[in-house]
């Protein structure tokens, strides 16, 4: 599968490992990363003026009134936890990671959320940019799926473009190796039934194949195997 440059998306994905606890057997991770750096570029404006706001608290206000000084800088500091260092907690603890089957986010400190659509369930990516998002390389995305999520936005994607390609070239690569896989269980009829019964329920465990479909692929098996 041809993918952008790995220093594509460099900046995005430091520091970060995606716990391969929460993978399947036969799933790996194709990209991972941050939303885009312009996200730090208002709290660094903010931080930058906060240190300007204490500057000239010690310089304006008179250097007997340490009173008013300090209630000063504390009410910066605090406003600056607000719009500095929230801003940021919230762009380091979240991730998004493209997998072989699936496409998950993750948000949040304490409380994390997120969601997770599986690849055959995606049937549109479609990608939005402004001037100056289109000058930064970074948009937005937003993804139809089949089943109860309807339409995901994900926000703040960088190269969404370059993204969006390499999201439909794995899926087509998943779809690819899923009809493989069934053709093979449904073809080799000398096959242990066991066995297809195995690598069936590991297709449906994975949600390559749906309750319904998995129902027929047993009934098939079962029924070739008592023929």
């Amino acid at each position: 599968m041809s993918e952008p440059n790995r220093s594509d998306f460099a900046a995005y994905d430091w520091a970060m490992a995606f716990p391969d606890s929460i993978l399947t057997d036969d799933e790996v991770i194709i990209r991972q990363f941050r939303p885009h750096w312009r996200m730090l570029a208002i709290p660094v404006l903010w931080f930058i003026g906060g240190i300007v706001a204490i500057v000239l608290v010690y310089q304006v206000l008179p250097p007997e009134n340490g009173t008013a000084d300090l209630i000063t800088t504390l009410l910066v500091l605090l406003a600056m936890i607000f719009l500095v260092v929230s801003p940021l907690l919230k762009w380091w603890f979240t991730i998004y990671v493209l997998t072989s089957e699936r496409l998950i986010t993750r948000t949040g400190i304490i409380a994390r959320s997120g969601i997770e659509l599986p690849l055959q369930n995606i049937n549109n990516v479609l990608f939005n940019q402004n001037i100056l998002e289109r000058m930064l390389q970074s948009g937005d995305l937003l993804i139809e799926s089949a089943g109860e999520s309807g339409q995901s936005e994900f926000s703040n994607i960088p190269r969404p473009e370059e993204f969006q390609s390499l999201l439909y070239r794995t899926r087509e690569e998943q779809s690819r190796k899923t009809a493989a896989e069934e053709s093979a269980i449904a073809a080799d009829l000398t096959r242990d039934p066991t066995e297809q019964l195995e690598r069936a329920a590991r297709l449906h465990r994975d949600g390559v194949l749906s309750d319904e479909e998995f129902a027929a692929m047993k009934d098939s098996i079962l029924g070739g195997s008592d023929s």
